[in-house]
């Protein structure tokens, strides 16, 4: 997605609870036929815009209509012989065009008043402690206030994917707008091994990797190098103090034997 655009504008523009149980007993009043439409637009103007309908019954996927492929395929028996026949009807074509029109070109301006919304993700990769586990260490990858929330983080282990051992959370809204992102990885260290996370969002150039380095990050490190300088220090004025002390007491006895000698 070079220099590109990318967004996928949906509606579920039809929801019909159905209730066949006066027809069949075959369904029941839990039976439901859902259509969506979405507009996918691509390119740095959105000059490439492509329309797909979905047509679904119980959640199982019944037929779909893409206007790149231009006609419909199915997905059970029944939806396959429909799309045949739907494939080969002028007016249901013409009705997909009209849709399209409606629905994606009616909505560019819109669409790309949203797009001038996008923000870069802000990254962070840390070790996490955890109660149990299969691996003894894990690493959390995390991305903060992006938008749109469509978002991909890959692990990788020397360069190469890993797939064992990690779990994502959904993009989580944060106030009206942003989202945020983790995903974890659970693995056992090895010396000499390089962890990585990439990022992939829309609103990079491309994807963005970040490097685990299991050293203290250079915050804590001039935290540490403070908190044992003031301890050196304090160290220093306490043996110099003690050191002037015994020295004065020493001359103190001094002076009393010589005043008690003299006497």
């Amino acid at each position: 997605m070079c220099g590109f655009v990318f967004f996928f504008f949906c509606f579920v523009f039809f929801l019909l609870l159905t209730d066949f149980s006066h027809f069949s007993a075959v369904f029941s009043e839990d039976d439901f036929y859902q259509v969506k439409a979405c507009c996918s637009f691509n390119g740095p103007n959105f000059d490439k815009v492509e329309y797909i309908l979905t047509t679904s019954f119980n959640k199982q996927k019944m037929m779909e209509y893409n206007s790149t492929r231009g006609n419909w395929i199915g997905f059970t028996d029944f939806s396959i012989v429909a799309s045949y026949y739907w494939n080969r009807d002028p007016w249901d074509r013409l009705e997909r065009l009209v849709e399209m029109r409606l629905m994606c070109y009616e909505n560019i301006n819109f669409i790309q008043t949203i797009g001038n919304l996008s923000t870069t993700p802000s990254m962070r990769l840390k070790s996490v402690k955890q109660t149990d586990g299969r691996h003894p260490a894990m690493l959390v990858c995390s991305a903060y206030n992006f938008y749109p929330k469509q978002i991909k983080i890959t692990w990788l282990r020397n360069d190469q994917e890993v797939t064992e051992g990690v779990s994502n959370t959904d993009a989580i809204p944060v106030g009206e707008l942003y989202y945020q992102f983790h995903s974890y990885l659970e693995y056992t260290p090895t010396s000499g091994e390089k962890i990585s996370c990439m990022v992939e969002h829309v609103t990079l150039s491309e994807p963005r990797i970040i490097v685990w380095n299991d050293s203290l990050p250079e915050g804590e490190k001039n935290k540490i190098i403070v908190g044992l300088s003031g301890l050196i220090l304090g160290l220093v004025i306490f043996i110099s103090g003690f050191i002037y002390y015994k020295k004065k007491c020493k001359l103190g006895r001094s002076v009393i034997s010589t005043t008690v000698n003299m006497q």
